[in-house]
């Protein structure tokens, strides 16, 4: 369960302050499935950085099952985003010089998990998503919609509890990106909360709800 509360989000500029999220309420339960919608300049994108832990100048309230995120320190925030959440980015950000297998070992190592049990989560992975003979080429070797496999492999493979998509298909073609999107929708139906930032109307349909964002406001 996630819950926002007159969550308002600020960047101090030469010319005072510019309000980039205002008074943001929302609910998104346990294995809900969300899609950020809204123009350019909106707040979706600084909203998914909040929701991921990474963003930390922010008022309002926020709780990350059971959790209340706005009490904690900036260390506790960094603990809780690697035990609970996972990031898909437009680009891909996989590690240039690891193959897919070591890319997809690195946030298991930053969990302590034992390395048997990482080899044995990352054959598991590998074989979950389709990608064992990819397991020993790099990412240049790859194709856009593989890389972007590898990045969603990656980014569920430690079990987060939310995962969170900004633009996840927009670097590939049509074909690409409906198979990126029969994949949220798989994981959705298996329990991930997930939410994606999306201005294609077609990929946001693939989830359970949208909430849509205008110069910082929710729309109702």
């Amino acid at each position: 369960m996630l819950s926002l509360r007159n969550l308002s989000r600020a960047y101090k500029t030469r010319a005072g302050f510019t309000h980039v999220l205002q008074q943001v309420n929302l609910d998104i339960p346990a294995g809900d499935f969300v899609t950020l919608m809204g123009p350019s300049g909106a707040g979706k994108s600084t909203l998914l950085s909040i929701l991921g832990l990474y963003d930390h100048e922010w008022e309002g309230e926020y709780r990350l099952d059971g959790t209340e995120v706005h009490k904690l320190g900036v260390r506790e925030r960094a603990a809780l985003n690697k035990k609970h959440v996972g990031f898909v980015f437009q680009q891909f950000h996989l590690l240039d010089d690891l193959t897919v297998a070591e890319n997809l070992d690195i946030p298991l190592s930053y969990r302590d998990v034992k390395k048997s049990e990482r080899e044995a989560l990352v054959a598991d992975t590998l074989d979950r998503f389709g990608i064992v003979g990819t397991k020993d080429l790099y990412p240049a070797q790859l194709s856009g919609g593989q890389q972007q496999l590898v990045a969603i492999a990656r980014a569920v493979i430690a079990k987060p509890s939310l995962l969170l998509a900004d633009e996840p298909t927009g670097n590939l073609h049509t074909d690409q990106g409906r198979q990126i999107m029969e994949l949220f929708r798989r994981l959705h139906g298996e329990g991930t909360t997930i939410v994606q930032v999306t201005h294609n109307e077609e990929w946001a349909g693939y989830g359970s709800r949208i909430v849509r964002l205008k110069d910082g406001w929710m729309e109702r």
